[in-house]
């Protein structure tokens, strides 16, 4: 417990240096997020500094490799998969900068990235014995078999576009994801104190656990720059490898069917733009005054500030009664 403490603290403080020099360079760059033309309440924030998941992730990174060596290969895996879809969200946000428009990749070419990513991750997955998952409140597992790498491949899909999607309001997908990590950790915790059979050695829940610690201490970090007004954003290249870190560390841990209980606003974000988009061709109207969820209830008066904090409350309720079962 001591080891997962102090990689919070020092993936904090790494990141809050990090962000204390990065952003003077980032504005001398001028990588500036365009901003939709449409969303007419955020057209102050054209040209705020975009990338902000390097100097998160990346510190948040150095101290896990730090504290854990990798002395693992499933720590390895987990990395790996974080850092590739950061690649991805690089290459969209640089496109986007260099262009000066808001549509970074070509959807199909963002989209044949994330699938390679996830698959190669679902055949790790089955071929090393991660086709058991735990299921929510009923104190069992299931063992879906070669089944494990679609199910694997679309949880990834979905949680990474899920976590990007929320990435619309000030501190909104980092407050959230922080939360997540947070319940994650005792679900982990909890897990592997009541569960009789042991899937994963003691040593890989240990490292997931010092990979979440990490991550809370950068996420809380970038919240420093974050959070209304932000003077940064993180951009896809935060969103994206959130969300490939989220997908990682739930799917090798058992808890895949966990990640629509605590992702349930990233779950939310995603089922208000299918139902938007379904329902407006259908009739030419629109259910919601605009979608993504946060993006409606903006509209509807709320601050960006109220926005985060009730979408952290929600995932920390939803944490809660994911836990309870094993209490």
């Amino acid at each position: 417990m001591k080891g997962i403490v102090l990689a919070v603290i020092c993936s904090l403080f790494l990141t809050l240096v990090s962000g204390i020099f990065a952003l003077p360079i980032l504005r001398k760059l001028k990588v500036g997020q365009p901003i939709l033309h449409y969303v007419e309440t955020h057209k102050q924030k054209n040209g705020t500094p975009t990338m902000g998941g390097l100097f998160f992730i990346l510190p948040s990174a150095i101290i896990f490799i730090i504290f854990s060596g990798l002395k693992n290969r499933l720590s390895l895996v987990c990395l790996s998969i974080g850092l590739a879809y950061l690649v991805v969200g690089f290459l969209d946000d640089y496109i986007k900068i260099k262009f000066k428009k808001n549509e970074g990749l070509k959807p199909y070419q963002k989209i044949i990235f994330q699938i390679a990513i996830a698959i190669m991750a679902g055949v790790y997955g089955y071929k090393n014995g991660f086709s058991v998952f735990y299921v929510p409140f009923a104190m069992t597992e299931v063992n879906v078999g070669i089944f494990a790498i679609p199910i694997i491949t679309i949880i990834f899909l979905a949680i990474t576009n899920s976590v990007n999607l929320t990435d619309g309001l000030d501190g909104l997908a980092g407050q959230v994801s922080l939360v997540y990590f947070i319940f994650l950790i005792v679900l982990i915790t909890v897990q592997y104190q009541a569960s009789s059979i042991i899937y994963i050695s003691l040593e890989q829940y240990h490292e997931l656990l010092l990979l979440s610690a990490s991550l809370i201490g950068g996420i809380m970090g970038f919240l420093f720059f974050n959070m209304s007004k932000a003077k940064v954003f993180m951009g896809d290249t935060g969103s994206l490898s959130l969300g490939g870190f989220i997908g990682a560390i739930s799917i090798f841990s058992l808890n895949s069917f966990f990640i629509p209980i605590l992702g349930i606003m990233f779950v939310l974000s995603s089922i208000s733009v299918i139902i938007q988009v379904l329902y407006f061709k259908k009739t030419r109207k629109r259910i919601l005054l605009m979608a993504p969820l946060h993006h409606h209830f903006q509209l509807k008066g709320y601050t960006e500030t109220q926005i985060g904090y009730t979408y952290a409350l929600i995932t920390a309720i939803f944490g809660m009664l994911a836990v309870l079962p094993y209490l």
